[in-house]
């Protein structure tokens, strides 16, 4: 992706995103970085195909298998929602900071039908090892409302894996769980791109969880341009900080 600009306006405020280049491969780890209000949410919800760039110079999605290459840019200028909405469906997955659990469906059932939408079978025997891996085999048959925050936010993390998505994306994936699940979390995504070759995306505030462990690292620079406009330039940087 570059050349990417995001304006949003809330009344008078304006906020400007800018990213020049942005760039995630099969197998990787990029880690997005920043305090709150920067727009790394902004960047996730474009990334996801949830949310159209202001304008952007090449947007491009290369999955690796099924029919070839698609040019992101040219199906947001036709506004080809049913082609976007098909990129969604096959090749990615994301996980919310609340979670996004259906509270009618049962654990199981919700981690199920990304795949049942997809046309995949539910894959159990994946489903059951990446939930001991993410100490929630115990909860499948359960319903929403009867786990923990954090119980909740890993049965999400499961959902965004089991069908096999090529880029899974992840918001503060860490933010409601105690450090040593966060680390082991982490440990999970990054096994996920390593093992099966997914690229993976983490945004998060909080930069210890994943120094060392990023193959890539993207930060923002905020500027108050004037008492209306905010301007945040998002970049590729050397080290986290």
């Amino acid at each position: 992706m570059d050349g990417l600009r995001k304006l949003r306006t809330q009344g008078e405020s304006v906020f400007e995103l800018a990213v020049p280049a942005f760039d995630v491969e099969a197998g990787e780890l990029v880690a997005v970085v920043g305090q709150s209000g920067c727009g790394k949410s902004t960047l996730l919800d474009m990334l996801a195909l949830v949310m159209e760039p202001t304008e952007v110079g090449r947007f491009e999605l290369h999955p690796g298998d099924g029919p070839g290459d698609f040019d992101v840019q040219a199906l947001w200028a036709r506004a080809d929602e049913a082609a976007l909405a098909g990129l969604r469906r096959d090749y990615l997955g994301y996980v919310l900071q609340t979670g996004g659990l259906l509270p009618f469906l049962s654990v199981r059932d919700n981690i199920a039908l990304p795949g049942r939408i997809k046309g995949l079978d539910e894959r159990g025997e994946r489903l059951e090892r990446l939930a001991s891996r993410l100490g929630v085999q115990e909860c499948l048959d359960r319903m929403p409302s009867a786990l923990s925050i954090g119980q909740r936010q890993r049965a999400a993390i499961l959902r965004a894996l089991a069908h096999g998505p090529r880029l899974v994306l992840a918001d503060e994936p860490t933010a409601a769980v105690d450090k040593a699940r966060a680390r082991a979390i982490i440990d999970d995504m990054e096994a996920l791109a390593r093992d099966e070759t997914v690229a993976v995306v983490v945004v998060t505030h909080d930069v210890e969880l994943l120094a060392g462990r990023a193959d890539r690292i993207y930060g923002f620079e905020v500027e108050q341009v004037s008492a209306q406009v905010t301007r945040s330039l998002c970049r590729r940087m050397e080290r986290l900080r």
